[in-house]
Protein backbone atom coordinates (compact mmCIF):
# COMPACT_ATOMS: atom_id res chain seq x y z
CA UNK A 1 0.00 0.00 0.00
CA UNK A 2 1.58 3.35 -0.53
CA UNK A 3 2.19 5.80 2.43
CA UNK A 4 0.17 8.64 3.31
CA UNK A 5 0.64 11.42 5.81
CA UNK A 6 -1.56 9.16 8.36
CA UNK A 7 0.95 6.98 9.02
CA UNK A 8 2.04 9.24 11.57
CA UNK A 9 -0.69 9.39 13.50
CA UNK A 10 -1.42 6.17 15.73
CA UNK A 11 -5.21 4.82 16.17
CA UNK A 12 -7.03 3.09 18.81
CA UNK A 13 -10.40 1.33 17.09
CA UNK A 14 -12.53 -0.23 19.70
CA UNK A 15 -15.19 -2.65 18.08
CA UNK A 16 -16.66 -5.67 20.07
CA UNK A 17 -17.77 -7.67 16.57
CA UNK A 18 -14.28 -8.96 15.43
CA UNK A 19 -15.78 -8.97 11.62
CA UNK A 20 -16.67 -5.37 11.89
CA UNK A 21 -13.40 -4.96 14.05
CA UNK A 22 -11.54 -6.20 10.81
CA UNK A 23 -13.19 -4.35 7.79
CA UNK A 24 -12.56 -0.96 9.91
CA UNK A 25 -8.97 -1.60 10.63
CA UNK A 26 -8.67 -2.83 6.91
CA UNK A 27 -10.40 0.25 5.53
CA UNK A 28 -8.02 2.31 7.97
CA UNK A 29 -4.73 0.98 6.62
CA UNK A 30 -5.82 1.31 3.36
CA UNK A 31 -6.00 5.05 4.26
CA UNK A 32 -2.64 5.33 5.70
CA UNK A 33 -2.64 4.21 8.94
CA UNK A 34 -0.39 2.27 10.31
CA UNK A 35 0.29 2.13 13.80
CA UNK A 36 -3.56 1.00 15.11
CA UNK A 37 -4.13 -0.93 18.55
CA UNK A 38 -7.30 -2.56 18.36
CA UNK A 39 -9.93 -3.60 21.86
CA UNK A 40 -12.29 -5.75 21.88
CA UNK A 41 -14.85 -3.60 24.04
CA UNK A 42 -14.74 -0.44 26.52
CA UNK A 43 -13.38 -2.11 29.27
CA UNK A 44 -10.35 -3.44 27.63
CA UNK A 45 -10.23 0.29 25.76
CA UNK A 46 -10.13 1.93 29.55
CA UNK A 47 -7.21 -1.04 30.74
CA UNK A 48 -4.79 0.11 27.47
CA UNK A 49 -5.44 3.31 28.06
CA UNK A 50 -4.42 3.12 31.87
CA UNK A 51 -1.44 1.34 30.90
CA UNK A 52 -0.51 3.98 28.62
CA UNK A 53 -1.23 7.19 31.13
CA UNK A 54 0.88 4.97 33.79
CA UNK A 55 3.43 4.25 31.64
CA UNK A 56 4.53 8.37 31.63
CA UNK A 57 7.09 7.98 28.71
CA UNK A 58 5.12 6.90 25.39
CA UNK A 59 8.21 6.07 23.75
CA UNK A 60 9.69 3.23 25.65
CA UNK A 61 7.62 1.00 24.01
CA UNK A 62 3.98 1.84 24.89
CA UNK A 63 1.96 3.34 21.78
CA UNK A 64 0.39 7.01 22.30
CA UNK A 65 -2.79 7.05 21.34
CA UNK A 66 -4.02 10.00 18.52
CA UNK A 67 -7.44 9.52 17.66
CA UNK A 68 -9.92 7.02 18.81
CA UNK A 69 -12.80 5.31 17.70
CA UNK A 70 -15.37 3.11 19.02
CA UNK A 71 -18.47 1.52 18.49
CA UNK A 72 -21.12 3.01 21.21
CA UNK A 73 -22.84 -0.81 21.76
CA UNK A 74 -20.51 -2.85 23.10
CA UNK A 75 -20.76 -4.79 26.68
CA UNK A 76 -19.71 -4.51 29.99
CA UNK A 77 -18.77 -0.76 29.01
CA UNK A 78 -20.55 0.74 26.09
CA UNK A 79 -18.56 3.46 23.90
CA UNK A 80 -20.97 6.63 25.76
CA UNK A 81 -18.55 5.52 29.49
CA UNK A 82 -15.59 4.92 27.68
CA UNK A 83 -16.23 8.44 26.31
CA UNK A 84 -16.82 9.71 29.72
CA UNK A 85 -13.83 7.83 31.18
CA UNK A 86 -11.77 9.72 28.93
CA UNK A 87 -12.95 13.28 28.80
CA UNK A 88 -13.55 12.98 32.93
CA UNK A 89 -11.52 10.78 35.00
CA UNK A 90 -8.10 11.55 36.45
CA UNK A 91 -7.06 8.41 34.94
CA UNK A 92 -7.83 9.36 31.06
CA UNK A 93 -4.04 9.94 29.48
CA UNK A 94 -5.41 12.41 26.96
CA UNK A 95 -8.79 13.84 27.95
CA UNK A 96 -8.30 15.99 24.37
CA UNK A 97 -7.94 12.94 22.57
CA UNK A 98 -10.01 13.37 19.21
CA UNK A 99 -13.22 10.57 19.43
CA UNK A 100 -15.12 9.42 16.95
CA UNK A 101 -18.37 7.56 17.95
CA UNK A 102 -19.03 4.89 15.59
CA UNK A 103 -22.50 3.17 15.66
CA UNK A 104 -25.74 1.85 13.54
CA UNK A 105 -27.88 3.81 16.17
CA UNK A 106 -27.54 7.30 15.06
CA UNK A 107 -30.76 8.38 16.25
CA UNK A 108 -31.12 11.58 17.70
CA UNK A 109 -31.02 10.27 21.41
CA UNK A 110 -27.51 8.54 21.13
CA UNK A 111 -26.15 11.57 18.75
CA UNK A 112 -27.05 14.23 21.74
CA UNK A 113 -26.08 11.62 24.42
CA UNK A 114 -22.74 11.38 22.47
CA UNK A 115 -22.42 15.03 22.07
CA UNK A 116 -22.97 16.00 25.59
CA UNK A 117 -20.33 13.92 26.91
CA UNK A 118 -17.90 15.30 24.22
CA UNK A 119 -17.84 13.12 21.33
CA UNK A 120 -15.95 15.04 18.51
CA UNK A 121 -17.24 13.43 15.60
CA UNK A 122 -20.02 10.65 15.05
CA UNK A 123 -19.98 7.89 12.40
CA UNK A 124 -23.21 6.30 11.26
CA UNK A 125 -23.55 2.67 10.42
CA UNK A 126 -23.80 1.56 7.58
CA UNK A 127 -20.71 3.03 6.74
CA UNK A 128 -18.21 3.43 3.66
CA UNK A 129 -14.64 4.28 2.88
CA UNK A 130 -15.60 8.05 2.22
CA UNK A 131 -17.53 8.93 5.23
CA UNK A 132 -14.84 6.86 7.60
CA UNK A 133 -12.39 9.31 5.52
CA UNK A 134 -14.53 12.28 5.54
CA UNK A 135 -14.59 12.13 9.53
CA UNK A 136 -11.00 12.03 9.61
CA UNK A 137 -10.69 14.92 7.72
CA UNK A 138 -12.65 16.97 9.37
CA UNK A 139 -11.33 16.17 12.69
CA UNK A 140 -7.67 17.10 10.99
CA UNK A 141 -8.84 20.42 9.49
CA UNK A 142 -11.63 22.11 11.85
CA UNK A 143 -10.43 21.14 15.46
CA UNK A 144 -12.79 22.95 17.93
CA UNK A 145 -12.16 24.53 21.10
CA UNK A 146 -12.34 22.64 24.40
CA UNK A 147 -14.93 24.07 26.61
CA UNK A 148 -14.46 22.93 30.45
CA UNK A 149 -17.21 24.05 33.04
CA UNK A 150 -18.96 22.48 36.28
CA UNK A 151 -21.52 20.79 33.71
CA UNK A 152 -19.32 19.56 30.69
CA UNK A 153 -15.76 18.68 29.48
CA UNK A 154 -15.37 18.60 25.71
CA UNK A 155 -15.06 20.04 22.18
CA UNK A 156 -17.12 23.25 21.51
CA UNK A 157 -20.73 22.48 20.63
CA UNK A 158 -21.52 25.18 18.89
CA UNK A 159 -20.11 23.85 15.44
CA UNK A 160 -21.69 27.14 13.89
CA UNK A 161 -22.88 30.65 15.54
CA UNK A 162 -26.53 31.09 15.24
CA UNK A 163 -29.13 33.07 16.46
CA UNK A 164 -30.54 31.42 19.16
CA UNK A 165 -34.47 30.24 18.02
CA UNK A 166 -37.50 32.64 18.02
CA UNK A 167 -39.22 32.04 21.31
CA UNK A 168 -36.40 30.70 23.31
CA UNK A 169 -34.37 32.42 25.93
CA UNK A 170 -30.51 32.61 24.76
CA UNK A 171 -28.86 31.56 28.10
CA UNK A 172 -25.49 32.19 26.81
CA UNK A 173 -23.38 34.45 28.08
CA UNK A 174 -21.89 37.19 25.73
CA UNK A 175 -17.90 37.90 25.23
CA UNK A 176 -14.86 36.58 26.61
CA UNK A 177 -14.98 38.70 30.04
CA UNK A 178 -15.74 35.63 32.20
CA UNK A 179 -13.60 32.99 30.32
CA UNK A 180 -10.30 31.90 31.20
CA UNK A 181 -8.51 30.96 28.00
CA UNK A 182 -5.25 28.38 27.57
CA UNK A 183 -3.47 28.46 24.39
CA UNK A 184 -0.81 26.70 26.05
CA UNK A 185 0.91 25.83 29.58
CA UNK A 186 2.90 28.62 29.00
CA UNK A 187 0.01 31.34 27.51
CA UNK A 188 -2.88 31.11 30.06
CA UNK A 189 -5.23 34.74 29.78
CA UNK A 190 -7.39 34.98 32.61
CA UNK A 191 -10.39 37.26 33.07
CA UNK A 192 -10.35 40.16 35.69
CA UNK A 193 -12.82 38.11 37.81
CA UNK A 194 -12.10 34.15 38.78
CA UNK A 195 -13.87 32.13 36.42
CA UNK A 196 -16.08 28.62 36.29
CA UNK A 197 -15.46 28.64 32.58
CA UNK A 198 -12.15 27.96 30.97
CA UNK A 199 -11.66 27.61 26.90
CA UNK A 200 -8.64 25.43 25.75
CA UNK A 201 -7.83 26.96 22.16
CA UNK A 202 -4.57 24.28 21.64
CA UNK A 203 -2.21 23.69 18.82
CA UNK A 204 -3.33 21.36 16.15
CA UNK A 205 -1.28 18.43 17.14
CA UNK A 206 -2.92 16.16 14.57
CA UNK A 207 -1.76 18.62 11.74
CA UNK A 208 1.34 18.81 12.94
CA UNK A 209 2.21 15.24 13.31
CA UNK A 210 0.58 14.80 9.85
CA UNK A 211 3.89 17.48 8.31
CA UNK A 212 3.70 19.72 5.40
CA UNK A 213 1.14 22.91 5.19
CA UNK A 214 -0.21 23.39 8.27
CA UNK A 215 -3.01 25.82 6.89
CA UNK A 216 -3.52 23.15 3.64
CA UNK A 217 -6.53 21.25 3.94
CA UNK A 218 -5.84 17.53 4.70
CA UNK A 219 -6.51 15.28 1.33
CA UNK A 220 -5.53 11.94 -0.06
CA UNK A 221 -5.54 11.01 -3.09
CA UNK A 222 -8.57 10.11 -5.27
CA UNK A 223 -7.44 6.70 -6.48
CA UNK A 224 -6.08 6.06 -3.05
CA UNK A 225 -9.94 6.12 -1.87
CA UNK A 226 -11.52 4.21 -4.75
CA UNK A 227 -9.14 1.61 -3.91
CA UNK A 228 -9.82 1.35 -0.42
CA UNK A 229 -13.37 1.49 -1.71
CA UNK A 230 -12.91 -1.66 -3.97
CA UNK A 231 -11.12 -3.62 -1.07
CA UNK A 232 -14.67 -2.87 1.31
CA UNK A 233 -16.73 -4.31 -1.77
CA UNK A 234 -14.62 -7.83 -1.81
CA UNK A 235 -15.60 -7.47 1.81
CA UNK A 236 -18.94 -7.71 0.92
CA UNK A 237 -18.23 -11.35 -0.19
CA UNK A 238 -17.56 -12.59 3.32
CA UNK A 239 -20.29 -10.44 4.81
CA UNK A 240 -22.94 -13.06 3.09
CA UNK A 241 -21.80 -15.81 5.54
CA UNK A 242 -21.66 -13.53 8.43
CA UNK A 243 -25.33 -12.88 8.25
CA UNK A 244 -26.36 -16.01 7.68
CA UNK A 245 -24.92 -16.93 10.66
CA UNK A 246 -26.34 -14.18 12.76
CA UNK A 247 -30.11 -14.98 10.83
CA UNK A 248 -29.58 -18.39 12.13
CA UNK A 249 -28.98 -16.97 15.53
CA UNK A 250 -32.02 -14.82 15.48
CA UNK A 251 -34.07 -18.28 14.59
CA UNK A 252 -32.43 -20.22 17.42
CA UNK A 253 -33.29 -17.17 19.97
CA UNK A 254 -37.28 -17.45 18.77
CA UNK A 255 -36.85 -21.66 19.18
CA UNK A 256 -35.30 -20.98 22.73
CA UNK A 257 -38.13 -18.42 23.96
CA UNK A 258 -40.65 -20.16 22.75
CA UNK A 259 -39.62 -23.23 24.92
CA UNK A 260 -38.64 -21.09 27.85
CA UNK A 261 -41.43 -18.16 27.75
CA UNK A 262 -39.96 -17.26 31.86
CA UNK A 263 -36.53 -16.18 29.54
CA UNK A 264 -38.51 -14.17 27.12
CA UNK A 265 -37.41 -11.00 28.01
CA UNK A 266 -33.83 -11.43 28.26
CA UNK A 267 -34.41 -13.58 24.58
CA UNK A 268 -36.10 -10.52 23.10
CA UNK A 269 -32.96 -8.40 24.57
CA UNK A 270 -30.67 -10.37 22.63
CA UNK A 271 -32.82 -10.91 19.60
CA UNK A 272 -32.81 -6.46 19.79
CA UNK A 273 -28.63 -6.50 20.02
CA UNK A 274 -28.27 -8.87 16.72
CA UNK A 275 -30.64 -6.78 15.00
CA UNK A 276 -28.49 -3.41 15.80
CA UNK A 277 -25.49 -5.73 14.57
CA UNK A 278 -27.98 -6.49 11.29
CA UNK A 279 -28.79 -2.85 10.93
CA UNK A 280 -25.43 -1.36 11.18
CA UNK A 281 -23.64 -3.51 8.67
CA UNK A 282 -26.08 -4.22 5.67
CA UNK A 283 -25.66 -1.22 3.50
CA UNK A 284 -22.26 -1.54 4.37
CA UNK A 285 -21.77 -4.23 2.01
CA UNK A 286 -24.13 -3.49 -0.42
CA UNK A 287 -27.41 -4.52 0.94
CA UNK A 288 -29.29 -1.83 2.34
CA UNK A 289 -32.25 -3.74 2.71
CA UNK A 290 -31.41 -5.94 5.38
CA UNK A 291 -30.40 -2.07 6.92
CA UNK A 292 -33.88 -1.28 6.45
CA UNK A 293 -35.35 -4.95 7.57
CA UNK A 294 -33.32 -5.17 10.75
CA UNK A 295 -33.78 -1.65 11.86
CA UNK A 296 -37.56 -2.39 12.02
CA UNK A 297 -37.01 -5.46 14.06
CA UNK A 298 -34.53 -3.27 16.55
CA UNK A 299 -37.45 -0.99 17.04
CA UNK A 300 -40.09 -3.83 17.00
CA UNK A 301 -37.96 -5.40 20.11
CA UNK A 302 -37.05 -2.58 22.25
CA UNK A 303 -37.53 -2.63 25.84
CA UNK A 304 -41.36 -2.21 26.41
CA UNK A 305 -42.13 -4.15 23.40
CA UNK A 306 -44.83 -6.98 23.25
CA UNK A 307 -43.82 -9.89 25.02
CA UNK A 308 -47.31 -11.99 23.27
CA UNK A 309 -46.48 -14.88 21.56
CA UNK A 310 -48.22 -13.66 18.75
CA UNK A 311 -44.86 -10.96 18.48
CA UNK A 312 -42.31 -13.91 18.04
CA UNK A 313 -44.53 -13.93 14.78
CA UNK A 314 -42.88 -10.52 13.99
CA UNK A 315 -39.62 -11.38 14.70
CA UNK A 316 -40.23 -14.35 12.52
CA UNK A 317 -41.63 -12.33 9.48
CA UNK A 318 -38.49 -10.22 9.87
CA UNK A 319 -35.71 -13.17 9.50
CA UNK A 320 -37.63 -14.67 6.77
CA UNK A 321 -37.25 -11.09 4.84
CA UNK A 322 -33.61 -10.92 5.47
CA UNK A 323 -32.97 -14.49 5.02
CA UNK A 324 -35.00 -13.99 1.10
CA UNK A 325 -32.29 -10.71 0.80
CA UNK A 326 -29.38 -12.70 1.58
CA UNK A 327 -30.26 -16.25 -0.44
CA UNK A 328 -31.12 -13.94 -3.11
CA UNK A 329 -28.59 -11.72 -2.63
CA UNK A 330 -30.85 -8.74 -3.32
CA UNK A 331 -28.21 -6.05 -3.46
CA UNK A 332 -29.43 -2.26 -3.63
CA UNK A 333 -33.11 -1.74 -3.07
CA UNK A 334 -34.26 -4.92 -5.13
CA UNK A 335 -36.50 -3.15 -7.33
CA UNK A 336 -39.80 -5.11 -7.42
CA UNK A 337 -38.78 -7.60 -5.43
CA UNK A 338 -37.35 -5.35 -2.78
CA UNK A 339 -41.17 -3.86 -2.69
CA UNK A 340 -42.82 -6.93 -2.64
CA UNK A 341 -40.22 -7.83 0.39
CA UNK A 342 -41.33 -4.73 2.15
CA UNK A 343 -44.93 -5.14 1.36
CA UNK A 344 -45.43 -8.86 2.70
CA UNK A 345 -42.91 -7.92 5.67
CA UNK A 346 -45.92 -4.96 6.21
CA UNK A 347 -48.45 -7.25 6.05
CA UNK A 348 -47.13 -9.96 8.52
CA UNK A 349 -46.24 -7.59 11.04
CA UNK A 350 -49.97 -6.00 11.16
CA UNK A 351 -51.33 -9.45 11.07
CA UNK A 352 -49.33 -10.89 14.07
CA UNK A 353 -50.17 -7.32 15.57
CA UNK A 354 -53.77 -7.74 15.51
CA UNK A 355 -53.46 -11.27 16.61
CA UNK A 356 -51.82 -10.25 19.79
CA UNK A 357 -55.06 -7.84 20.50
CA UNK A 358 -57.20 -10.10 20.46
CA UNK A 359 -58.49 -11.74 23.65
CA UNK A 360 -57.41 -15.15 25.46
CA UNK A 361 -53.62 -14.58 23.98
CA UNK A 362 -51.05 -15.41 25.64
Amino acid sequence: MPTTPLQNLSVLLVEDNLYIRDILEQTLRHLGFEKIVLARNGEDAVKLLKLLNHSGNPGAGVLNVDLIMSDLVMSPINGVLLLKWIRQQKDSPNRFVPFIMVSGAADREYVEAARDLGTTEFLAKPFSVNSVYERIQWVIDHPRPFIACQSYFGPDRRRRHLPTPEGLPDRRRQGDDHITQVYSADNVKRPRNPSDVWVFRLPNTLKEKLGGNLRAAFALPRELLEEAEQQLERSALDFHEWAVNYLSRLADLVEQTRRFPAHRRQDLDEINLVAHELRGQGGTFGYPLITVFAKSLYEATRSGCSEHDSHLGVVEAHIDAMRAVIRDRIAGDGGEVGRELLRTLTQAIARHDEAGRKPGRP
